[in-house]
């Protein structure tokens, strides 16, 4: 029996070892398309990705990254253009062309009406001195030396190279462009990640809080957290600064230590100087603080330090923030 799992491997092979070899001649070249995309965008512009076939492809997905990382970018169909679709073209934009042999006749046939306008032509081909290459003002080398493909002809290494070099250059072009987490989660506001940036704590805090005062005990605590339905009692010191936190977690270590704990004053049990949150502050910090910390309850608190509400890790799956 063939084991296909040689084939599959052979061909993550080829196209790793594809990859390393771009990656090796990858020269300014590179820098000076990415600069040439930084000043179309910072200056009101698009990029306009061409391509025909598995180019085109390619192309989409490319296109698809550049947008949601700030880059405003469009596809531009070779034949459609020659039937209005150039209209979409303006001076000021910036222009990746792609193919991998540099003669594809769809694409050669719109390049000169592309070179009417103010606008780089960033050529990506496999061939640097093809037609293609030629026309270009920046041209970006994805040659392999052969596809994955056993019989040397399907696009494999070819379309992974075009692929990875458009991630390449989208990256460089975010970093470029001091692109943040924050910028990123404005054109992704229905992902959990757009979520936890666009979202404030005091938007998802509970706000029934168990808060007793510090010289409660813990049978006090107990109730309390039974009333409120909270895993957690939160303790406050004369002048309703926080004080402590005391977990059903402290409760159960404490009882197995000594079973008549609930008549204790709960400051001798409970966690003093606790982590906390401010509830102006973005729900990302809370996700990035439960996780770092591995804690299940997470005191907020307002600008006087006073506690306000509580953040439950079940809370933060509840509303698909992580």
């Amino acid at each position: 029996m063939i084991d296909h799992t040689i084939r599959g491997r052979k061909v993550f092979e080829d196209e790793i070892e594809a990859l390393r070899d771009i990656c090796e001649r990858l020269d300014s070249s590179f820098g000076q398309a990415v600069e040439a995309m930084k000043k179309a965008v910072e200056s009101g512009h698009k990029i306009i990705v061409v391509g025909v076939g598995k180019s085109g492809l390619v192309g989409s997905k490319i296109a698809a990254t550049l947008t949601s990382t700030g880059a405003p970018s469009v596809v531009l169909d070779s034949m459609n253009a020659m039937h209005g679709d150039l209209g979409i073209v303006q001076d000021g934009d910036a222009c990746i062309a792609m193919s991998f042999s540099g003669e594809t006749a769809e694409l050669l046939t719109l390049l000169p009406f592309l070179k009417r306008y103010d606008m780089p032509i960033i050529g990506m081909t496999g061939k640097p001195q093809s037609t293609l290459g030629q026309l270009s003002d920046i041209v970006l080398n994805t040659a392999v030396a052969r596809e994955a493909d056993p019989l040397n002809l399907a696009p494999t290494s070819s379309s992974t190279a075009m692929l990875v070099m458009g991630d390449a250059l989208a990256m460089a072009l975010l970093e470029a462009r001091c692109f943040t987490k924050e910028d990123f989660a404005r054109s992704h506001p229905g992902g959990s990640l757009g979520r936890a940036l666009l979202t404030r704590i005091s938007d998802i805090m509970r706000r029934e809080l168990a808060t007793l005062p510090e010289d409660a005990s813990v049978m006090d605590c107990l109730v309390a957290m039974s009333r409120a339905r909270s895993g957690a009692c939160v303790l406050t010191k004369a002048d309703g600064t926080l004080a402590g936190i005391f977990t059903h977690g402290d409760f159960a270590r404490a009882y197995q230590a000594d079973p008549a704990c609930g008549a204790r004053p709960v400051a001798e049990l409970m966690t003093t100087s606790p982590v906390f949150v401010e509830a102006e502050q973005l729900a990302i910090v809370a996700v990035k603080t439960l996780r770092d910390r591995r804690i299940d309850d997470l005191v907020v608190l307002d600008a006087q330090r006073r506690p306000v509400g509580l953040i439950d890790t079940q809370d933060l799956v509840r509303l698909k923030l992580i």
